[in-house]
């Protein structure tokens, strides 16, 4: 799935960028409320799943390649596509409104899900 081979390495690129950002940042003790405030904290976790995501991407792409796996992955493939995106932005938006935390179901359960039926299928086959 050449999709999910580019959602990784643009997720590795935006990963890049939304750490260089709020790095310039990091050194004021007391930014976004100091070290472990919840929006800080929400903050270093959207930046982290860009890559986080990003490699499980990758390593869809590159697993179905190698494994010569060539149908019925569309929707393992959207359903980690939707985590890579959701899953920062319900971070960002959880630093923003903490209430917006109520909405990590969607790409937590993408994620797990995608996983669960990608590895089904490669152990059914």
């Amino acid at each position: 799935m050449d999709i999910n081979l580019y959602a990784g390495w643009i997720g590795f690129l935006v990963g890049c960028l939304a750490g260089a950002i709020p790095g310039l940042f990091f050194y004021e003790s007391e930014w976004l409320g100091g070290y472990g405030s919840w929006q800080r904290r929400m903050t270093r976790l959207a930046h982290i799943s860009f890559f986080g995501i990003g490699l499980i991407n990758l390593f869809f792409a590159l697993t179905v390649r190698a494994l010569g796996l060539e149908s019925g992955l569309g929707v393992v493939s959207i359903l980690l596509i939707i985590g890579a995106i959701a899953m920062p932005a319900v971070c960002y938006l959880s630093a923003w409104r903490p209430w917006f935390r109520n909405l990590f179901f969607i790409p937590a359960g993408s994620v797990t899900i995608g996983i669960a039926l990608f590895l089904w299928r490669i152990l059914v086959s």
